[in-house]
């Protein structure tokens, strides 16, 4: 007889509340509700297993709904040890039957070993947010490979991991980079990290923005949210970048902009996003005055040397919920969450509205993969553009949104070379 799998979970008394909360979620996200519509209908995951390792929030557990609906079995874990919503894990091991691994809080070992226990149920399909399950299926399982139709990708770390295995051919499986769609990163990166990281920051601090100096690291999509955000809270914006085209649209954007090493003496906070790591350095930190304040809007804890400041630091002790004081070189530095996902430890993550069209690509996804294995290549790939369209078409029927359609003359001018001046 199989061996049981059993979910690893913090609390099951607190399902109650956290079907509450996916309820609540799931009010704002029509587009998954649409395609689950459908899913519930066609089953095009009749007989799979579909193995995701995202954030447990109430916005993925709608997500994880409609790939039950599709016929799927489901297992999910937490993509970051700080991220998992204790009581929607519970809701969907009581009240929808979703095997979870998931605790917030948990330490590296546990973390691992829940990656390990979705994958003993040998999914056909997978699910990443940072890409940690592809790479422990690669690393940890290379038989199991055969059995994978392929993955999807969340966030643009995990794309940026996902490419440099390609490079160096050590990818064995298609993959989609979710990311890349337009309806995700234009919406979830820009407007989904803005809104839900100075969530964050304001939660964990309750400080006021406007006239403080915030330092925004990198200009990527994610961090021009997070700008965008913090100078409409009346913030004066620093921006650093490495790359000279998005440092220029920083700077036409009305941003200054300026070395790390320059903006870390002048900053009251400072705000990571760039997917690379030591954007804060503890030489940084050096530079900076007492009381600054550091966070990190990038998914993995590497953004700012937390570590290197924690074994430099003379003292440290959590002075708020999510918020360590470091007595540094005779200066008093705080950081957030422990230089993990601002928004999502110390907030809610990105608002329903947003992930209703990220998870809606997953979904897609996931059915695009199972329709298409078999002539696929191990390579990243993105999601055709007809389905990134019917995704906002859905969004803005649930906006109650109208536009306008091509005539058939219009169309015939855009696809036509003999008209001219």
């Amino acid at each position: 007889m199989a061996k049981k799998i059993v979910s690893d979970i913090w609390e099951i008394k607190l399902a109650n509340e956290g079907r509450k909360r996916i309820e609540w979620a799931g009010r704002s996200m029509e587009v998954v509700r649409l395609i689950g519509e459908r899913f519930k209908r066609e089953k095009p995951f009749k007989g799979l297993t579909i193995g995701a390792c995202l954030h447990v929030t109430s916005e993925t557990a709608n997500l994880m709904l409609t790939l039950k609906a599709g016929g799927a079995k489901v297992a999910l874990c937490a993509s970051n040890p700080l991220s998992t919503n204790d009581a929607v894990a519970a809701s969907l091991v009581k009240d929808y039957g979703i095997n979870v691994w998931a605790i917030h809080g948990e330490d590296t070992k546990t973390y691992y070993r829940h990656l390990d226990q979705v994958l003993d149920l040998h999914p056909e399909i997978t699910m990443d947010d940072g890409a940690d399950l592809v790479s422990s299926l690669h690393a940890k399982r290379p038989k199991q490979l055969k059995e994978v139709f392929g993955s999807s990708e969340e966030t643009t770390t995990g794309v940026i991991r996902l490419m440099a295995m390609a490079r160096d051919r050590a990818l064995k499986i298609p993959v989609v980079a979710v990311n890349e769609s337009d309806t995700k990163h234009l919406f979830d990166n820009r407007y989904g990290t803005g809104q839900s990281t100075i969530d964050g920051i304001i939660r964990a601090t309750n400080v006021l923005l406007a006239g403080k100096i915030v330092v925004v690291g990198g200009y990527g999509l994610c961090s021009r949210g997070i700008a965008m955000r913090a100078r409409g809270f009346g913030a004066k914006v620093v921006v650093t970048e490495v790359d000279p085209v998005r440092a220029l649209e920083a700077h036409m954007d009305g941003y200054q902009v300026l070395p790390m090493k320059r903006a870390a003496k002048v900053g009251d906070i400072f705000v990571t996003a760039t997917g690379d790591k030591a954007v804060v350095s503890l030489e940084h930190i050096q530079r900076m005055k007492d009381g600054v304040i550091l966070a990190n809007s990038g998914h993995f804890n590497v953004e700012v040397e937390y570590d290197r400041l924690k074994k430099a630091a003379k003292r440290s002790r959590l002075i708020r919920e999510n918020l360590e004081e470091f007595e540094y070189r005779g200066k008093k530095v705080y950081v957030i969450g422990e230089g993990r996902l601002v928004n999502l430890v110390a907030a809610e993550g990105h608002p329903a509205e947003v992930m209703d069209m990220s998870f809606a690509n997953q979904a897609l996804a996931a059915e695009w993969l199972v329709k298409n294995h078999d002539r696929l290549k191990p390579k990243v790939y993105t999601l055709p553009k007809k389905l990134d369209r019917q995704v906002a078409r859905l969004k803005l029927k649930a906006l109650g949104v109208k536009i306008d359609r091509l005539t058939r003359e219009q169309r015939k001018y855009l696809t036509s070379w003999q008209e001219g001046t």
